[in-house]
């Protein structure tokens, strides 16, 4: 139309706003939240803040263009309150909790009754009520019925308290980083991420493993013990790569135990085989055991990337260490898990032989050669128990060696 002039302008994608270190570290818990709502919010905000746009976001996470907005304009404005799932019934009468003196129960019941005097360290609906109207929170005495409506409306339920680690590395922001950020190059460049880390097979120690079962003969793992006349070890000593792309695991057994120079044998080992396979690069992400940050392991890896680069050929080792105690970080871990599940043996005891043959069946591995530790060439004679961690027999050791050099001295 003459006089009128229309302006067209793009629309600009939507961003999350500038996360603080403190906003960051909690949206990184959320992504490990059993809530759905919580978790997906999280990974939205995640790769909003990675520069990625609403339509990518959504085809990623197989969700709508406009949930991923919404996601966002909710963070813009309300901050980490947008990460919790809000009410959405009705609200026909005025409850005795209120949001304030809800909140304020809430506030109650993550102390411990101990705190008020209480000899006891479990909280119940009588308790509860009783610590509120002590504490001022409802003008008089309510029932338990009231108590567990108000619980129903901040949706805490009664449910077994969960065993949970946290790292307690001062530097586990920046380690998380750094790993996270070799991962996204050898995604772009085609590098091989390899997730190290090692393990005991046990013959003896069970894992805990669902099965079909028919409830008038429910399914039954027997517990066997140990015989003197068994030559076999109680438990294997296992190296092992999870290589992605492709999803694959690099197996090696020990005889003996971890240590740092059977480590840099197997690390040769790997970039053998991916040699061959024509990769060049290789991200190493394992965790802070005293094998692998030794050294005399360091030392190797500087002097075959030395090697590598001046040759030209084989495959350089970039490594990212994991901060303390963050097992989640370390891909390697479930198929652990998944793999005890698999070789279980539901009555009897398999012989160190089996138990190698059932490992590789699982992986789809070829079986190879033992590493071997020094001193170990004639059996594995001083194998841990069954079901130790390595850093338990690490520790455990320690004190043993001191023993020896102290009598030998």
């Amino acid at each position: 139309m003459r006089g009128s002039v229309v302006d067209w302008v793009m629309k600009l994608p939507i961003f999350v706003q500038p996360l603080t270190d403190a906003e960051f570290a909690a949206i990184e818990r959320g992504c490990h939240s059993p809530d759905a709502f919580t978790l997906r919010r999280c990974q939205i905000l995640l790769a909003s803040a990675q520069a990625q746009t609403p339509p990518v976001i959504a085809a990623a996470l197989s969700c709508s263009v406009q949930t991923v907005r919404n996601a966002l304009h909710a963070f813009n404005i309300q901050g980490l309150a947008s990460l919790q799932r809000q009410s959405s019934r009705p609200k026909t009468i005025q409850p005795l909790f209120d949001a304030a003196r809800a909140e304020a129960l809430r506030a109650l019941l993550h102390r411990s009754p101990r705190d008020f005097g209480y000899p006891t360290s479990v909280w119940t609906l009588d308790l509860a009520a009783q610590a509120c109207y002590r504490e001022g929170i409802t003008p008089w005495q309510v029932s338990r019925e009231t108590i567990r409506q108000a619980l129903k409306g901040l949706k805490i339920s009664w449910r077994r308290a969960k065993h949970w680690i946290t790292s307690p590395d001062p530097a586990y922001l920046r380690k998380k980083r750094r790993r996270d950020r070799l991962i996204e190059l050898a995604q772009r460049y085609g590098w091989v991420i390899g997730y190290l880390d090692e393990v005991w097979w046990s013959r003896f120690a069970l894992p805990m493993v669902r099965m079909w079962s028919d409830p008038q003969r429910p399914a039954r793992l027997h517990e066997q013990t140990p015989v003197r006349t068994d030559a076999d070890p109680k438990a294997l000593a296992c190296y092992g790569l999870w290589c992605e792309p492709p999803e694959e695991m690099l197996l090696r057994f020990v005889t003996g135990r971890p240590v740092s120079h059977v480590t840099t044998a197997f690390l040769a080992w790997v970039c053998e085989q991916l040699a061959q396979r024509g990769q060049r690069v290789l991200v190493l992400i394992w965790d802070n055991a005293s094998w692998h940050i030794s050294q005399e392991v360091q030392a190797w890896i500087a002097a075959h990337n030395a090697a590598a680069k001046r040759s030209g050929q084989g495959v350089r080792i970039l490594v990212a260490g994991l901060p303390t105690k963050s097992p989640w970080l370390n891909t390697i871990e479930p198929q652990w898990k998944h793999g005890k599940e698999a070789i279980v043996e539901a009555d009897g005891v398999l012989t160190g032989a089996e138990v190698e043959a059932r490992v590789c069946a699982y992986f789809g591995t070829v079986p190879q050669a033992h590493l071997v530790q020094r001193g170990q060439e004639a059996g594995d004679a001083d194998a841990p128990l069954a079901g130790t961690s390595l850093r338990e027999v690490h520790r455990r050791e320690q004190p043993a060696q001191a023993v020896k050099t102290q009598q030998a001295a």
